[in-house]
């Protein structure tokens, strides 16, 4: 057999690949598990994206490869969206480059700058590709971690007594997953002082700013950010847009043309009617924002009810399209904790501590179900007491 690369070594299958095969299995079985723990989310698109979609893919002259840069279109689109939305200024000519999802921009962004034996420091608890990407490029991830009582924002104080050389890079996220926590604008401004400071590329993940949140936040609009922070956006969850993997990476021109160097080795750009019917997506006016955050507060209510049942304690005040709750004291294991609700109750949750061991008394359930099943989930699991 041929050995993997040592670059594999730090990383293993992402925990939702593996276990979307052990809930088929069951499916297979007759189990008909009720999945809320994938944050896909479950609404269409606006038909107008779709439409566009369709007419453009008609045109014969839309099938050829597309620049490297993006369609035109789209970063114009994406320069519109971000002073609309967030008061940004970004040149769409030189600060904006579209990406096959953020997550994808995630890998880019650390194989672009790290080096073996950098060190980056990762959300603990936090989105789990941060340190896989990391580990990838054979640099070193450094825990920070976040607590409820300190509001999951950074301590700062900690922060800086931290051992911080050779520290290259941090990642941050907010409103944060999996906790829910919303940024404030003194956050942003602590957090590019520190970056500042140190020397170090804030790289921020902003894909959640418009669920269930009346007031999107990027940490760009921080005067002087672009010194050192850039950021990832996305439409797959503000949009319903998932499966079209439509992300963007903002930041200086420095920083894109960096980016663009390796991603440019990477693939041959995005399906221009895809990029089209992106750029429709982003002309959506406020009601189209409210009216799928319509859907998730109601469907909140309902996670409310189905944690209460479960002895969770939880705050109510949490945007994205996930509720993070602790566990009741008696449960000391996260794991063996939704294992036995998926064994017993053919219902799947997330365990907290995919997300880092800040999170082992913890579990998210996503809000990307129709209350019908939340619902069954409820009777589920009422049923085992």
């Amino acid at each position: 057999m041929i050995k993997t690369a040592d670059r594999l070594n730090k990383i293993s299958e992402y925990y939702f690949s593996k276990k979307l095969k052990e809930i088929d299995d069951l499916n297979k079985e007759g189990k008909n598990v009720i999945n809320l723990g994938i944050g896909s989310p479950d609404q269409p698109p606006h038909p107008d994206v779709i439409k566009t979609l369709q007419d453009e893919s008609a045109k014969p002259g839309n099938h050829s490869y597309q620049s490297y840069r993006g369609s035109p279109v789209l970063r114009n689109a994406m320069s519109a969206w971000y002073k609309k939305w967030y008061n940004v200024d970004l040149d769409p000519e030189t600060e904006l480059l579209p990406l096959i999802g953020s997550k994808e921009g995630t890998v880019h962004i650390c194989m672009t700058y790290l080096n073996p034996g950098d060190k980056v420091l990762v959300p603990n608890p936090g989105y789990p590709a941060y340190r896989s990407a990391v580990y990838l490029t054979g640099a070193d991830c450094i825990d920070y971690n976040l607590t409820e009582e300190n509001n999951w924002f950074p301590d700062f104080e900690l922060l800086e007594s931290t051992d911080l050389t050779g520290v290259k890079m941090m990642w941050i996220n907010y409103p944060q997953m999996p906790t829910g926590q919303l940024p404030t604008k003194e956050l942003f401004e602590k957090i590019i002082a520190f970056g500042m400071k140190h020397k170090i590329l804030i790289c921020s993940d902003n894909p959640y700013s418009f669920i269930l949140n009346d007031i999107p936040l990027s940490i760009l609009s921080v005067e002087g950010a672009k010194e050192t922070a850039i950021e990832l956006n996305s439409l797959s969850k503000s949009h319903n847009m998932a499966g079209w993997r439509v992300g963007l990476l903002a930041g200086k021109a420095q920083y894109v043309n960096d980016v663009l160097r390796f991603k440019s080795n990477m693939d041959s750009g995005m399906f221009l009617p895809v990029q089209l019917a992106a750029a429709k997506a982003l002309s959506l006016p406020a009601e189209w924002y409210a009216e799928v955050n319509k859907v998730y507060l109601s469907r909140r209510e309902k996670v409310f009810e189905l944690l209460a049942g479960l002895n969770c304690s939880f705050s109510k005040f949490q945007a994205g399209m996930f509720i993070w709750a602790k566990l009741d004291d008696k449960e000391t294991d996260c794991y063996s904790y939704v294992d036995k609700i998926l064994n017993s109750a053919s219902v799947f949750i997330t365990p907290g501590g995919i997300f880092g061991s800040a999170g082992n008394r913890y579990i998210r359930i996503s809000l990307c179900s129709p209350i019908e099943k939340i619902d069954e989930a409820i009777k589920r699991i009422g049923g085992l007491k």
